[in-house]
């Protein structure tokens, strides 16, 4: 069974159901345990999950107004992992803030607030219900997402919830935009070198007890399988 590294947060429950249900096994780590190098050593897969904000020092910003924090020790300890596993291939599936965290790892940068620098934003930021659909995003033909969501896609599109306020700038170089909402708002990237390499912005792993997402918790747990 494939061992997934989750990263730690308020809300873990439904990360670890999305992972068991598609066949693999979480673990939580965090600042306060193992190195990112230990983990990476002995999981078959990476999950960059939900939080605060990335600080924007990282990527040469001074922060937004709307800036919050995430938990100390956090980002240091994210992206080191993110750089570990993209070093060593091992899979990586990255969800709201785990997206931000790895393209900042990487070198890329964020839109600190969509609604103030996002002229005809949609709402991103939906309170709950966590399941809660929030607007569409349009899905790159013939992306890693594209394929792994096909049977699920309406024509080009899934309907998605959504809890961010900020979102991919500049990407990272070495990705590829595979989502995007209807306002321009980088909504997926992926990296084609990676084995699996995959982050999105909504919030796949609330659907767990109806599937809609089942797919691509499915492939990434196989990647990581395939690793172990």
């Amino acid at each position: 069974m494939a061992l997934i590294a989750v990263s730690r947060n308020a809300r873990v429950a439904d990360y670890h159901e999305s992972i068991r249900r598609a066949g693999g096994e979480p673990i939580d780590v965090a600042a306060d345990g193992e190195s990112a190098a230990d983990i990476i050593r002995r999981v078959g897969g990476v999950m960059l999950v939900g939080g605060g904000d990335v600080d924007p020092a990282l990527y040469g910003e001074a922060p937004h107004g709307t800036f919050a924090k995430a938990e100390d020790g956090r980002d240091a300890f994210e992206i080191a992992l993110a750089k570990a596993a993209i070093e060593a291939n091992v899979p990586i599936l990255a969800i709201c803030r785990g997206m931000q965290v790895l393209n900042v790892a990487m070198g890329g940068t964020l839109i600190q607030d969509i609604p103030t620098e996002i002229v005809g934003a949609l709402t991103h930021a939906i309170p709950e219900p966590r399941f809660a659909i929030a607007h569409e995003v349009w899905v790159t033909k013939d992306s890693q997402l594209w394929t792994i969501m096909l049977d699920k896609l309406d024509g080009e599109s899934l309907q998605v919830n959504s809890r961010h306020h900020q979102a991919v700038k500049r990407l990272a170089p070495g990705f590829e935009i595979n989502a995007t909402a209807p306002d321009g708002v980088v909504e997926g990237m992926e990296r084609p070198a990676s084995r699996f390499c995959v982050a999105v912005q909504w919030h796949p792993e609330n659907f767990y007890r109806t599937g809609e997402f089942r797919p691509l918790f499915e492939q990434f747990v196989r990647a990581a399988g395939a690793l172990a």
